[in-house]
This record gives structure tokens, sequence and C-alpha cells, in this order.
């Protein structure tokens, strides 16, 4: 890839970026893009300042959240796109800072951003493409704590009442939140709460938290209609809770968190969006599993807890609710009743309908106003605190789960009536010209007056853009480019002619690339040439040359290029049909294992590991491979592995070949097979469970330790054995492996031994043939035993 040429387009990771920038700066890119644009809104974050290296013409920023904080974060995407015009911080902020000029100047402020951001935003919303999408609808569904909950909740709350009641410092009330919100989501996820030891999966995991039994009453519902869920949490140790419940229930899973790697992340994603699939349950941490993946396949989503910021769970939404979903998604959002997991559901609403102005507003308000304040911490503690200390346990029912479903949407449904249509209007970029915003009647006039024209109000304060002109020089100077960013011009036209490319040739495909490059390459020096030949022509006639003038310029020179004859073209066509165009690379990585699996003659085996291949087609493509393997780049690795990976299969072979010799030794070898231990018997393993392990080896196959293992726990002889059986398929593996060095040594001693008496009954009987020779001299009988010694293996 480090050759210009070799490549079109280069799509890579933001891993892969910071581990080869060393590479990728050598080029100078005509066009990059990023998606998932917010991951570099931190300018000092390594990915930032590693892009920032890269040389190009043209760049774009791909984004679901451009405004996702404060303004220094837009500003870092800004900087990214024009480092010239917007290159310091202080300055892009200073303005728009509002100071005290009041509503008139930030109103003049908020125009002054727009006008700013219209050349470099375009905005499109899921709506705008997809206008048959089904709708959304949402529920909070709120429930009673548990009893080991409300005790919990109230211990949490009597450990620092006295703090709370004079008043403690923001960073302690912000722990004392964070255990509080642990206890709503399972107590269990405190130290010593959990019965045990001996710790169990029972319905004691249900039971004792509220959000639990809720879910376990609401899955079978689900499950009977034919739903597949999403299931989000923040915390990876409740996921750790419900993957435990998953397996009591035995409802089929996948799981995504922080600490998943990527080619894990992308099996369990391809696992549950496989058509037929039974996996009903996909379990996600908000953070981790809410961007960047495609899970339309499902259309219920549990918000088991809710984050602080509202844009995080709508982010976890969108992984069902999104392009290709069919079925109406309906989003659940656990809540526990009295607690303060109701204030932070209502702080995020709050928030989420600010959060609506995010662009119209421009996040002039600084970081610090929108974060939770020490008051509204503490107000959050306190609420509900009386009536947990007084309240008593309870219990629901499957009718109790259908009016909780029926009360949550109801509520819902007038949170959201006030709400979301302001939210969702006022958060689309469209620009699309208006009022002010600052037009806004009041917050308490507004809730009364449920007549407001909302749409109307959002659209006040937004300008209509310019049309959107492509430009082939910008001039970056800060005084010119605001005179200019309103400027109009026609796009130039391309230079040159359009050239026939060669396609993206992988070497894994084996075309003759040598060959093709050869045929392109002529072909467009011929295009070229005829470009040239035909400005000239134009050139000649505009300056009015005569028709001889203009023939004797445009006549045939001896060494000007050809066009492709009739059967070049043939030729390329072929060439371009003879390769394996139908191979991608998880094709040929399917291969490859396969060979290393089975080793490379064993076609029928590894023609079954490569999915959607059949058996001709992996022979054809073998037979191609193994005699052109040396086109294949890093083709000395790929061997390599392949040929390791025969070497074991060979060393399996050897072993199960002196498993087998050892085991024909024996008429009934389960009860009579000794092993030759020597002087270091050892004292871990008995000579019984020896003899087990070497007998079913040989019946399972040398490398299957976990069947082995599963055999010995049915087994009844050692069925009180408890340090045989709590063996680990590893520690049994190493055992096995010592028993194999013991058995080869014995086998190779017998065959030495068998080797020494064939060797001296051959050496006996060639005495007695010499017996009656005395008459000759010594020589001849030396050279009459050496003969006769040759043949003493046909006696007569």
């Amino acid at each position: 890839m480090t050759t210009t040429g070799r490549f079109d387009a280069c799509v890579t990771s933001y891993e892969m970026v910071i581990k080869e920038k060393n590479h990728l700066r050598k080029f100078h890119w005509r066009y990059i893009i990023i998606d998932e644009a917010h991951r570099i809104k931190n300018e000092n974050s390594l990915l930032s300042k590693v892009v920032r290296l890269l040389r190009t013409n043209y760049r774009l920023l791909i984004t679901g959240t451009p405004l996702q904080n404060n303004l220094h974060e837009l500003w870092a995407l800004l900087n990214f796109l024009l480092p010239e015009v917007f290159a310091s911080a202080e300055r892009f902020e200073e303005w728009f800072n509002i100071g005290e000029g009041g509503q008139e100047k930030e109103a003049e402020v908020v125009q002054q951003l727009h006008k700013v951001l219209r050349p470099f935003l375009l905005r499109r919303v899921k709506s705008d493409v997809e206008r048959g999408l089904p709708p959304k609808k949402e529920a909070i569904l709120k429930i009673g704590m548990s009893q080991m909950q409300r005790k919990w909740y109230a211990a949490l709350l009597q450990k620092d009442i006295d703090a709370l009641n004079g008043g403690v410092d923001r960073s302690r009330l912000l722990n004392i939140v964070m255990q509080l919100r642990k206890c709503c989501n399972h107590p269990y996820l405190f130290k010593g709460a959990e019965p045990g030891p001996p710790y169990t999966t029972d319905e004691h995991l249900i039971e004792n938290s509220g959000k639990m039994v809720l879910l376990d009453k609401l899955l079978p519902k689900l499950k009977a209609r034919g739903s597949r869920v999403l299931v989000f949490s923040q915390m990876t140790r409740v996921l750790d809770i419900l993957e435990d419940y998953c397996l009591f229930r035995g409802h089929v899973y996948c799981r995504i968190d922080g600490n998943t790697s990527g080619d894990d992340r992308e099996a369990a994603i391809d696992e549950f969006n496989r058509e037929g699939t039974d996996t009903f349950i996909f379990l996600l941490s908000t953070r981790a599993g809410g961007l960047g993946i495609n899970l339309a396949t499902a259309d219920v989503v549990v918000l088991y807890d809710s984050d602080w910021n509202p844009q995080m769970d709508l982010q976890a939404m969108d992984r069902a609710h999104r392009i290709g979903q069919k079925r109406e998604v309906q989003v659940l959002r656990f809540c526990i009743e009295n607690s303060i997991e109701e204030k932070v559901i209502e702080k995020a609403y709050k928030k989420l309908r600010l959060d609506a102005l995010v662009i119209q507003q421009g996040r002039l308000t600084e970081t610090n106003k929108n974060k939770v304040s020490k008051e509204d911490l503490l107000s959050m503690v306190r609420y509900g605190a009386e009536l947990v200390f007084k309240s008593e346990a309870g219990s629901i029912t499957d009718a109790d789960i259908d009016a909780i479903i029926a009360k949550g949407e109801r509520d819902t449904k007038e949170l959201n009536e006030k709400m979301s249509e302001f939210s969702e209007n006022a958060m689309k970029f469209t620009l699309d010209g208006g009022l002010s915003a600052y037009d806004y009647i009041g917050e308490e006039e507004a809730e009364n007056n449920v007549e407001l024209d909302l749409k109307q109000l959002i659209g006040r304060n937004w300008i209509d853009p310019p049309k959107r002109d492509r430009k082939r020089v910008m001039n970056y100077s800060e005084s010119e480019y605001y005179k200019q960013a309103m400027m109009k011009s026609k796009p130039e036209r391309a230079s040159g002619p359009r050239l026939p490319k060669l396609p993206n040739l992988q070497d894994f495909q084996f075309f003759d690339v040598a060959r093709l490059t050869e045929l392109f390459e002529q072909e467009n020096a011929y295009e070229v040439f005829k470009y040239r030949q035909k400005q000239k022509e134009e050139q000649a006639r505009g300056q009015g040359a005569t028709e001889e003038a203009v023939q004797a310029l445009l006549k045939p020179e001896p060494y000007e290029p050809q066009p492709l004859s009739k059967e070049e073209i043939e030729e390329k066509d072929r060439l371009l049909e003879s390769g394996f165009t139908n191979w991608n690379r998880r094709d040929f990585n399917a291969f490859v294992r396969s060979c290393e699996k089975y080793g490379r003659n064993d076609i029928e085996n590894v023609a079954k590991e490569i999915e959607g291949k059949t058996l001709e087609e992996v022979k054809e493509y073998s037979e191609v491979f193994w005699r052109r393997v040396k086109e294949l780049n890093e083709w000395e690795r790929i061997v390599k592995n392949i040929e390791r990976g025969e070497q074991k299969i060979r060393r399996q072979a050897d072993i199960m070949k002196a498993l087998a010799a050892k085991l024909d030794r024996y008429k009934n070898p389960w009860l009579e097979l000794k092993i030759q231990y020597g002087a270091n018997k050892g004292k871990a393993y008995t000579e019984e469970e020896d003899r087990f392990i070497v007998c079913m080896i040989n019946q399972l196959g040398y490398g299957a330790w976990d069947e082995l293992k599963s055999e010995l726990r049915k087994n009844w002889r050692f069925r009180f054995d408890w340090f045989f059986k709590s063996r680990t398929p590893q520690e049994l593996a190493r055992r096995c492996d010592t028993l194999i060095r013991l058995i080869e040594r014995e086998n190779e001693e017998l065959e030495a031994a068998e080797r020494e008496e064939r060797k001296k009954a051959s050496s006996k009987r060639g005495g007695s043939s010499r017996g009656g020779s005395d008459s000759m001299g010594s020589s001849k009988k030396r050279r009459v035993q050496g003969s006769m010694g040759g043949s003493a293996k046909k006696p007569k």
C-alpha cells in the first residue's frame, strides 16, 4: 500500500491511523473523510493530533453530534477543517461572547454564529432520507424497590444523613448519588449484599431488584410476540448480572462493552443481525455500545438506567430506530419510583429541552452552567427519602406489568406532548430563515398555552442559506474570507480526458496484473493523445487557421500512441474475467485458516469451512493458490503458518499412533494399562487417573480437552475424586502431554529392544550356517561369513 498508485481509496480505523501515521504521512491525500468526527472534538487527543499531520486538499467531517458539550469542541472541529481561519480558540469564543449586552446583543451574536457556520454545516436527519421509517414509541416504566433495595437505600442515606442535612461539597454529593443509583439498579453491586458463599444463580437474583422483576415479567411477553430486545446500561457490572440472568432463564444473548475487542464486537453484531438467528437479547453498555453500530433487527430498546446526558440515551435508541427498521420501535426506560432516578430522568428531559436550541442558540452559555449544581444534587438525594424509610416491601404480578406499561405510556405521552415536538424540530439544523428565538414568550406561559405554534417559533431565528456552490480556489485570509463567503462562482470544467481506471485487483484474486496494467496504460496514453490533438485542433480553428493548416497540424506521427486492437480488447476482457472475482478477503482468510487447520491436501474439510463456496470452486482456487502463491503479499508468512499447522497435524497423528501402539499391547487397557513413570512419578495424579486420561484421549482424539473434562465429570469412578474433577482443561492438557512423552519414550525403548533381538537372532542363524566351512582359509571364511550373513533372513 505504501506505493503510490496501488490503490484508489484507503478505508481504515482510528486505531490504525494512529499506529501507521508514519506511512500515511508519506502521501498527499486528495480527500480525507472522518466518520464519527466527534472523536476529534478534543484538539489535544492523540487521534486529533495525528489527523492534523496528514496533508490533504479537502476535508469532510461526518458526525451526529457536532455540538455535544460546549463551544470549544465546535471550534476544534472547525479548526481541523480550516486551521487558517479558526486558528485561535480564545478569539473564536470572543466572537460569540454575549457579555452584558442584553437580548439585542445576544440576538446579534446568534446571527453572527449562523453566518459563520452556514458554509460549513450540512445537516441531514433520518426523516429527510427515509420517510417510511416506522415511529419510535417511548415509555417510562416506574417500579417500586425490593425489600433488599429499600434496606440498602435507607442505609446509604442514614450513613451520610448528618452531612446531607448540613450540606456537603459537590464531589461528595456525586459519590452519594452514584451509590444510590447503584442501589436502584441492583443491590448485588455492593460487596456483601449477595447471599453466600456458596454463590448461586437463583430466583434471588431477580427478586432482590425491582428492575429485574420488571424485566423478568416483561421479556416472556416480548419473546412471545416475536420481538428482539436491546438492553442498555451504563454499568458493566450490571451487564454481568444481566448476563447471569440470561443464562439462568435460558435466553440466547450477545454482549458488547468497553472491553470487547473489535473482532468480537463485529462477530456479535453479525450474529445478532443474521437471518434466522435465535439470539433474543443484546446487552450493551450505553457509552461503548451506543455508537457506530446497526442493530435494526431489534424492535425493543430497554434503558435499564438513564444517562445524565440525554444525547447518550438517544444514541442508544438509534441503534434500533434507524434506516432499515421495518417495525415500530418501542423504548422502555426503567425507573425506580420515589428514588433519585426520577429526578435524574427529570433533569435529563429538561436538559434535552434546552439542548433542542443547541444550534439555534449556538450553545452560547458556558459549560459550568450546564453542570448539575450542588443544590440540585442535594435535592435529588433527599427526594423520596421519607417514603423509603416508611414504606414496606411489595410484589408485582403479570397483571401489574400490563398496568405499569400502560401507565408508563400515558405518562410519557403526556410529557412528550409538551416537549418532544419542540425538541425534535429545534434540533433540525435546517437554517431556513425566520424570526428570533428570543421572541419566545417564556416557559411558564408556553406551558399554559398549548396552542403555541412551536414550528413557527423554531424557524424564526434561521436565515435562508445561499445556494451551495463548489469553489475550486478559496481565499483563507480572515479579512477576505467573510467578504467572499456569500459569493457564487460556476464550477470549473475538469481538465484532462476521462481516463479508464484499472479495477481494484486484489492479490489473492490472482489476476495477471502486469499485463492488465500494460493494456490500461496503453489505452490511457491513447486517450491523452487524442484529447491533446482535439485541443490543438480547437485552438487552431479558433485562431482562424485554414483546413490545410489544421490537417497538417494533425498529421500522424510514426511513434504516436495507438488504440487497443480488437485482439488486445478481447485479451483485456478475458484477463478481467480470469481472476477469482467472487472471492473476497473474508473468503481468502477462511481458506488460509482452513489450510492451517486441516492441511493443504484435505480439500473437502477446507471447503466446509468457507461459507458460500462449493467443493469444485475451492479445488480450483487451491490449485491456482499453490501454483501462484509467491504473487501474494507476505506469501512467506502465509505459507509458514500453513506449514506450521500441517506440522501440528502430523504431530497429532504421531501422538495418536503412539497411543494406539501402547493400548494394543493390552487386552483391556481401561483396567490393565501400565505407564512406565521411571524415577519421577509425581504425587499429583494417580495411576488410575492417568489411565483414564490416556484411554479417553485415544477415544476422543488429541486436543479435545473440553470433551475430556466433560467425560471426567460424568464418570462414576471419580465421583468423590474432587482433585481430579476440579482440574481445568488446560491442566488436563499439560498432564496428557507429560503422559504422551512417557509413552513415546517407552515405545522407543521397546522398538530398540526388538531391533536388538532381531539383530541377535540374525547373527545366531548366520553363525550356524557357517559351521561346515572349516576347511576354508581364514580369508575365505570371512568372505563366506559376510555372504551368509546377508542371507540370514531366509533360513532353510
